[in-house]
């Protein structure tokens, strides 16, 4: 199982051991015409590949973002953006203001599934659960905060993603899948491939897109 999370949280953390704060996050602006997606309804996955329909029929079958409705759960990560591999996780991140009665909660709904694990982690800006399983031989992984979820790590970078993808096409996505498959993590994937130095995590996010002329 991929622990996309803790990586992404690791990395937000900073250079040097300097904290990247979520309220200083900038996202690059996205050019007219750009298509756009609202990422916190999954229906959107319905008009997507064959994978994203498997993910789409396991998210309605499971009942998982119905479980989960009052943490405000959004789907982020790789399946979105159609950019997984074969070790992907069905990411979903929530906002929770007391973290125990959220694990109590989890181990209670799903600890039934799969190999599942639950784990707080204190490291970061904010302590997070994270809880991982198997579902319909997908894996699952949850993440929740004390921050609303379009305000979190995972679905900002998701955004960036998007906006990337959306710009410099389907080669280029395609580039982003081999290098994952190589065993890059996607933001490094992505810098790579963009030419970006320094800490993929934060320096993704203030990436700009070109203003004009080909990609």
């Amino acid at each position: 199982m991929v622990t996309s999370f803790t990586g992404r949280a690791q990395g937000m953390a900073g250079i040097n051991g300097i904290k990247y704060k979520h309220s200083n996050f900038y996202l690059c602006s996205q050019p007219t015409g750009m298509p756009s997606i609202n990422f916190t309804d999954i229906s959107y996955l319905k008009k997507g590949s064959a994978t994203q329909h498997r993910v789409y029929n396991v998210l309605l079958r499971s009942k998982l973002l119905d479980k989960l409705a009052a943490y405000d759960p959004i789907l982020v990560g790789t399946f979105p953006l159609d950019i997984q591999t074969s070790n992907s996780d069905i990411d979903i991140i929530c906002q929770c203001k007391d973290l125990k009665a959220f694990a109590q909660m989890i181990s209670t709904t799903f600890a039934d599934q799969d190999n599942f694990s639950l784990k707080t982690i204190n490291g970061f800006d904010l302590p997070a659960v994270i809880a991982s399983f198997i579902t319909e031989g997908i894996p699952v992984e949850i993440f929740a905060q004390d921050l609303p979820p379009t305000k979190q790590n995972g679905y900002l970078h998701m955004l960036a993603e998007h906006q990337i993808l959306s710009y410099f096409g389907e080669d280029f996505k395609q580039k982003v899948v081999a290098l994952k498959e190589t065993g890059i993590k996607t933001e490094p994937a992505f810098c790579q491939l963009l030419g970006i130095s320094g800490n993929p995590y934060i320096e993704l996010l203030n990436y700009q897109l070109p203003i004009s002329g080909n990609a």
